[in-house]
């Protein structure tokens, strides 16, 4: 049929134009943002999929974070005992040093005044108060400390770390107290502030090598939890990867297949241009019936 007021084929040749042009304009949205997600209804669940997966993924960054600080925390507490045993090793020397018969009281002395100097860098580590330590006055910032915390004083059930993003995933490090035990008969002072062990001692030899046990056993339990530790870390690295990958699945635009798209669009608006001023000329033809 032949009209002038209704142009039926131009109509669907704009409507097809129109449909093309979304098309085009949602590809380039995407190529540009490097998102196959750009509006939410693009994908309405594969968007709340991913805005899930993208908060379980930043808590399993934040627990790796946690897990390398208490790894932090480990390995100086153990650097300290580490230092601590070679102080007790020396200790333990001076001690039979001075039993040398051949030595004088002046050279004994001498071997005090370092037994002292020893002992007061043990005390200034580890650190406590008057009533743990004893002493007449107490040592609040010890030298053996992480980020504010004493790392040889007694904590209430330990130093507990999450080591994963979920509720309840947490381990705990044990306390590496030594304000008490072996270690205390070395560091301990009367209430005069002299120390109970001086190097003459009958038990001087016995109370060290007590010490030195005590600290070895507390870096044996120190490098059980590191282990884990370090274990934890690599578990969430593993896990991080793999939230990536799944959000970049969801959500990151595969730009070889959408670039085929945009070439498509790109013909059929083009071919639909042309299409629609091509229709808006079929009226044409009805004029030539008028003239003739």
């Amino acid at each position: 049929m032949s009209v002038i007021n209704t142009n039926i084929q131009a109509i669907a040749a704009a409507r097809n134009l129109n449909a093309s042009q979304e098309m085009l304009g949602r590809s380039l949205a995407r190529l540009s943002s490097g998102s196959k997600i750009v509006n939410p209804s693009d994908d309405a669940a594969g968007l709340a999929v991913s805005e899930k997966l993208g908060a379980q993924n930043r808590r399993v960054k934040a627990a790796v974070t946690n897990v390398q600080n208490a790894v932090s925390y480990v390995q100086t507490a153990d650097g300290f005992m580490g230092g601590m045993t070679k102080i007790l090793s020396r200790m333990s020397e001076l001690a039979i040093l001075s039993k040398d018969v051949t030595k004088n009281s002046t050279d004994i002395a001498l071997y005090q005044q370092e037994f002292n100097a020893l002992q007061d860098q043990l005390r200034a580590t580890i650190g406590g108060t008057s009533g743990e330590i004893g002493g007449t006055t107490d040592i609040t910032t010890p030298l053996g400390a992480f980020n504010g915390i004493s790392l040889f004083g007694s904590t209430v059930g330990g130093l507990v770390i999450t080591i994963g993003q979920a509720v309840g995933q947490e381990m705990t490090i044990g306390d590496s107290n030594l304000r008490n035990g072996a270690m205390l008969a070395i560091i301990n002072k009367n209430s005069s502030g002299a120390y109970t062990l001086n190097i003459t001692a009958s038990t001087a030899i016995g109370d060290i090598t007590a010490a030195i046990q005590d600290v070895a056993t507390e870096r044996s339990s120190l490098g059980a939890s590191q282990s884990r530790l370090e274990l934890a870390a690599t578990t969430l690295q593993v896990e991080y990867e793999n939230l990536g990958s799944a959000i970049s699945r969801i959500r990151d635009v595969d730009v070889a297949e959408e670039s085929t798209q945009l070439a498509k669009y790109n013909i059929l608006v083009q071919s639909g241009t042309a299409m629609l001023a091509q229709a808006n000329q079929s009226p044409k033809s009805v004029l030539q019936l008028l003239q003739q």
